[in-house]
């Protein structure tokens, strides 16, 4: 392919990702460090959005929360995930219905299913879990406003609408796995566990970090899900950090917009953290195969 025609078909990509991607992060950065009203020049106040930040407990609250969903809904991505998927990649004639069911919860949009999911736990409109663990304890649980029960409700929605992604980009690992090495387990006398642990997972071990970075991703920058989920998130201290980035710079008439860019500068520090080891894994991973 001849230089000219390479540009040609690259330009357009990188036109967009620059429009999309870089010029926002840029306005993002430099509104960072001004003080920014709604449709005026920003004024320089060069680290003070940072320091508000770093000490708004409200922020601190935010961060606990969503560094505790993180770290519970991968886990149980990650888990859940590969048992599904090992169990749907034995299926045989049925494996593309029961696919299609599975992915359900995948494809519909997000506010839509947290709403739907919403209705479970709420008594107004049937609350079928709601009753079920009535009936089971003997105390009605409120999902919407005690902390703990609602953090328990984000938890589960979230791992149903990311775990069909999980468990299809797993199955897709499953499938490179060599039938001859699995073979050679048994005949060495491995048993399930041990063959899935020892051979099976080892070699799907840059899938699994692709599942984990992913996730990390997707479940640091919650906030739809929590509209209808916890409608008095901020009350009860279940406020996401992207909520409280929308709260604090557009809920108050767009005031505090030059904060919310710092938070959103941090947040950006916060996955590239979170992501690192991961990355690591698997580049180390590209670089051995």
């Amino acid at each position: 392919m001849r230089r000219r025609e390479f540009l040609a078909f690259v330009a357009p990509s990188v036109l967009v990702m620059g429009g999309l991607l870089l010029l926002p992060l840029y306005r993002t950065v430099e509104w960072s460090f001004e003080r920014v009203d709604y449709g005026e020049p920003g004024e320089f106040v060069g680290l003070d959005n940072y320091g508000e930040a770093l000490t708004d407990p409200r922020l601190g609250q935010a961060v606990l929360f969503t560094l505790g969903l993180t770290a519970a809904v991968v886990a149980a991505l990650l888990v859940g995930g590969y048992l599904l998927a090992v169990m749907v990649n034995r299926l045989g004639r049925a494996k593309p219905w029961v696919l299609g069911i599975l992915l359900v919860s995948y494809v519909v949009p997000h506010v839509v299913g947290a709403t739907m999911f919403s209705w479970l736990f709420d008594a107004n409109f049937g609350g079928v879990v709601n009753q079920v663990v009535t009936l089971v304890t003997g105390r009605e649980v409120l999902w919407f406003t005690d902390p703990w029960p609602n953090r328990v409700m984000v938890w589960l929605n979230t791992i149903w609408f990311m775990l069909p992604f999980s468990m299809l980009v797993i199955i897709a690992g499953l499938q490179g796995v060599s039938t001859e090495v699995i073979e050679a387990a048994k005949i060495d006398g491995a048993g399930p566990v041990r063959t899935h642990w020892s051979v099976i997972i080892p070699n799907i071990r840059g899938v699994l970090g692709f599942v984990a970075i992913i996730s990390i991703m997707d479940i640091l920058r919650t906030f739809d899900q929590l509209i209808p989920l916890s409608p008095q998130a901020v009350q009860i201290g279940n406020e996401s950090i992207m909520l409280y980035i929308y709260n604090i710079a557009f809920q108050d008439g767009g005031q505090q917009l030059g904060l919310g860019s710092a938070v959103n500068v941090l947040l950006i520090l916060l996955i590239g953290l979170l992501l690192f080891p991961f990355i690591r894994d698997v580049a180390r991973e590209a670089r051995q195969a």
